[in-house]
């Protein structure tokens, strides 16, 4: 599980350009959503071979100071509970201010690493006044310039060395099947049929679960655990902080994750909300089983559930090869045939071609239907591999990669899905120099 980093301050002070900075500098960031609610960011970052996600917490603007001192309070000590460290950011150029003050005396109170960084200082001007930030009682203090990026490296040093070492359990090779979707889906309810016993408090109200948490069990001779999540909503829909590092945990639980089981509403269909998290699956190269919960509620005729898959096919695609299983957490139907399909794909993601069958296989079809010849140009395709990586990755040698095309990849993509099953698996497919 990695650490997570929080950025805190007044609004204006910088927070989201120094975020946006390490977005964009840092190579082996895998992913940067805006907006997972309100004007929130998160990333997965890299400093010094520690990964950490950073959370850009945003500022807020209120005409009313105490309206504001009241969102502020909700704010850091939210960024405190879920935090592994915090970056406090304030401005050089402004002094040291009544609301600076105030954050500090919460962020004291905290046991976590605090890390205050000055920013705007990008002269020795500034850097003078920078010293009077040392009356906040803080020992590590950066002064930093987000919009150049002078001090940055000292500061992500200093805070990598502080992260709390990664935690290992002995169960952490257990495969891990997340259940998500937006709150309501049913996904408590999916669990506790599963398992037998009101394990999570089930009830009517969206957002009952906060937290993600893990269930082991143990199905067709198969131990795995069962993540359930806090249900991501859609942007407008968050009107509480809390949501927000609801959302954290439901995104991280996707991130550790090998299958997610994506239940959504089937007296809802399936809206944008629950793209977003299917997308968010995808994006991270997990497995995905697709759960149309509530079923035995929809009103339907005998191409009801034809015609539902065909939508979501339509919405998914070009990646279309999912199972898509039509469920009742409440009658318990097909909840188990859902877990022993996860399985199925647990292990498609697994799965290994040997180099040798895989060029025998691939080869022929290739030269058979070689790519297209680009400004006269034509590629040849001599080898082929799969990739030592936890999921599908496979990279094809030829003398001119670049002028491979998207239209091309996916023809390789079906032909691999056609030949192997990697039903509910994303594909990388990649065109290297021999």
């Amino acid at each position: 599980m990695s650490s997570i980093v929080a950025i805190v301050g007044r609004p204006n002070v910088g927070k989201s350009t120094f975020f946006n900075r390490m977005i964009q500098r840092r190579e082996a960031i895998v992913d940067a959503i805006s907006g997972v609610t309100r004007d929130r960011h998160y990333g997965k970052s890299d400093w010094n071979g520690r990964a950490f996600t950073l959370i850009d917490t945003g500022g807020y603007v209120e005409r009313s100071e105490d309206i504001f001192q009241k969102e502020i309070d909700k704010q850091v000590n939210l960024a405190i509970e879920e935090a592994d460290a915090i970056i406090f950011m304030v401005d050089g150029s402004d002094g040291v201010t009544g609301m600076d003050e105030t954050m500090a005396k919460l962020l004291r109170r905290s046991q976590k690493p605090i890390f205050l960084a000055i920013n705007k200082v990008d002269n020795s001007m500034h850097q003078e006044n920078a010293l009077e930030f040392y009356s906040l009682g803080f020992e590590n203090l950066f002064p930093i310039s987000s919009i150049n990026g002078s001090g940055g490296g000292e500061l992500l040093d200093e805070l990598v060395k502080q992260l709390p070492e990664e935690e290992e359990s002995d169960t952490d090779d257990l495969p891990r099947f997340a259940v998500v979707g937006r709150p309501n889906a049913g996904k408590s309810s999916f669990i506790n049929a599963l398992i037998g016993e009101e394990r999570y408090i089930v009830t009517d109200i969206a957002g009952t679960t906060r937290d993600s948490i893990d269930t082991q069990y143990n199905r067709f001779g198969f131990d795995f655990k069962l993540v359930d999540t806090a249900g991501i909503r859609r942007k407008a829909k968050v009107k509480e902080d809390i949501e927000f590092y609801s959302v954290m945990r439901s995104v991280r639980a996707i991130e550790n994750s090998d299958v997610c089981l994506v239940i959504t509403d089937g007296t809802r269909g399936f809206d944008g909300q629950v793209q977003n998290i299917f997308w968010l699956a995808h994006r991270n190269h997990k497995g995905v089983v697709i759960l149309v919960n509530k079923w035995d509620l929809v009103e339907k005729d005998t191409n009801a559930a034809k015609a539902f898959e065909a939508q979501i096919r339509e919405e998914i695609a070009p990646f279309t090869d999912v199972p898509i299983l039509f469920i009742s957490s409440l009658t318990k139907q097909r909840i188990y045939k859902a877990v022993e399909t996860a399985v199925e794909v647990y292990k498609n993601r697994s799965r290994r071609i040997p180099t040798k069958e895989f060029n025998n296989q691939m080869l022929p079809i290739i030269e058979k239907y070689p790519p297209p010849a680009y400004k006269g140009k034509h590629v040849k395709i001599k080898f082929c591999t799969q990739l030592p990586t936890a999921y599908p990755q496979f990279a094809f040698f030829c003398n001119l990669p670049q002028y491979v095309k998207d239209p091309y990849r996916r023809f390789l993509e079906n032909k691999l899905r056609t030949l192997y099953n990697f039903n509910g698996i994303p594909i990388q497919i990649f065109f290297r120099k021999k």
